[in-house]
């Protein structure tokens, strides 16, 4: 595996528009240790979202939470996704609610 890492030259930095580090789907195969396959899997059901050929860090980590749900809960890929999102709106709600009660006070 060594080798496959020097080979894909993850040295290689590509920024969006944004400012974001982007990864090619093959560097982001290595650091999620999955596949391509997978990746583009993932992005055909949306559930990551590419900026064109490439992810974003916040994608690599959506992959990894998904392959830990999967892995450590038995989760199917659809429930392993709900849980995901779930987690992603109670953080919005409470930031909401913090930001009400701070507005309140």
């Amino acid at each position: 595996m060594n080798s496959t890492i020097n080979s894909l030259s993850l040295s290689r930095l590509v920024w969006s528009e944004t400012g974001e580090h982007l990864y090619s789907f093959e560097q982001a195969a290595v650091l999620t240790q999955t596949s391509v396959t997978v990746l583009e899997r993932f992005a055909s059901l949306g559930l990551i979202e590419p900026v064109g050929v490439m992810l974003r860090s916040q994608d690599l980590l959506r992959v990894v939470k998904i392959l830990r749900l999967r892995r450590d809960l038995g989760l199917n890929l659809v429930g392993a996704v709900m849980v995901l999102d779930m987690a992603t709106e109670i953080a919005q709600l409470r930031s909401q609610l913090q930001a009400y009660r701070h507005a309140r006070n």
